[in-house]
């Protein structure tokens, strides 16, 4: 069995990095007035509207919903479009509001898009918000299954956007446990299995492969009690990029000395793929979903309101560490 990455699967984070860095440094126009954005560039952005600002961020499911198709099973990837989204407004502090969907295919069937509703549905009756308009666009010549992508606002106090500013040394990193594999790191973790030969209708774990990869995305809306309760200084969705999300929120040193114990599913994977340990720990969340900086007299508090553990802590320096491995270096 050859020895897979992230990269070598299809998805290079450093040159998705340098293609983002030259779409931006295009983008110069910014509004001024009712409206300007006081908040760019994190999780979502946020903009001026008099006594709040209005958080906007934008996500979709990614390959997640090529095992939908393989296993003809659409009932929950819908979930997982409100939970990308809505979890980025979280990382702020924000409360969700509304989102719309754009959904793309080669062929509008209608037990898919029924089957997709219902995922949607069900993800915006735990979030909390609503669904209020979309767009779906047929696409032949352009795309040969579906894509599903969401965009979603949210509501935040102009004075308690949380962006990880006020992070210091001695803080503690509490890990909130994942669902599973979430919607990142897909592309390697279906080309570990197809290339091993195995089917998603092969059994793991007491039900299919295809069936644990859908797991829905689990929504954190339990942070808005934390924000409102605890003193908060960062908040970090682990999302695309596995725990190298933390170097979104302030350049210091975090330190994930015990880390909440990963899902079977991340194991096999590995193993199949013989993917190295820092490797998984950059492209998974490995078992966390969402990581909450705070002081560590504030863990009690942050316990009333959300499971998980303190899984780590914030050093002066530099880096991303699980235990003694640096994973931002690469």
């Amino acid at each position: 069995m050859e020895k897979f990455s992230y990269a070598k699967a299809g998805v290079d984070i450093r040159q998705e990095e340098k293609a983002v860095k030259s779409l931006v440094s295009k983008i110069k126009y910014v509004r001024q007035g009712f409206g300007k954005p006081i908040l760019m560039g994190h999780y979502a952005s946020v903009l001026d509207f008099g006594e709040v600002g209005v958080a906007i961020t934008t996500d979709g499911v990614g390959t997640k919903i090529i095992v939908a198709e393989k296993l003809g099973k659409f009932d929950t990837i819908g979930i997982d479009c409100v939970a990308m989204n809505v979890n980025d407004l979280l990382a702020i502090g924000a409360e969700p509001i509304a989102m719309v969907d754009y959904i793309a295919t080669f062929n509008p069937d209608e037990r898919v898009m029924e089957q997709i509703a219902i995922g949607l549905e069900k993800g915006c009756e735990i979030a909390n918000i609503t669904l209020v308009g979309g767009e779906t666009a047929t696409l032949p010549d352009l795309i040969k299954g579906w894509d599903l992508v969401g965009t979603a606002i949210g509501v935040v106090d102009k004075d308690k956007i949380i962006t990880g500013k006020d992070i210091q040394a001695g803080d503690v990193i509490f890990g909130v446990p994942s669902s599973g594999i979430h919607s990142n790191g897909l592309t390697l973790a279906r080309k570990v299995i197809e290339n091993a030969g195995l089917s998603y209708h092969d059994k793991f774990n007491g039900k299919t492969i295809g069936e644990e990869l859908l797991t829905p995305t689990r929504i954190y809306i339990e942070i808005l009690d934390v924000v409102r309760n605890c003193e908060v200084h960062g908040l970090a969705h682990i999302t695309g990029g596995g725990l190298l999300n933390l170097k979104r929120l302030k350049n210091v040193k975090y330190v994930i000395d015990d880390p909440l114990k990963p899902q079977k599913i991340f194991r096999f994977i590995q193993e199949l793929g013989k993917i190295d340990d820092d490797e998984m720990y950059r492209t998974f969340n490995m078992g966390m979903g969402f990581a909450i900086i705070l002081p560590e007299e504030e863990v009690d508090c942050v316990k009333k309101y959300v499971d998980g553990k303190v899984v780590g802590f914030v050093e002066e320096g530099e880096g991303v560490y699980v235990k003694d491995m640096r994973i931002d270096k690469f």
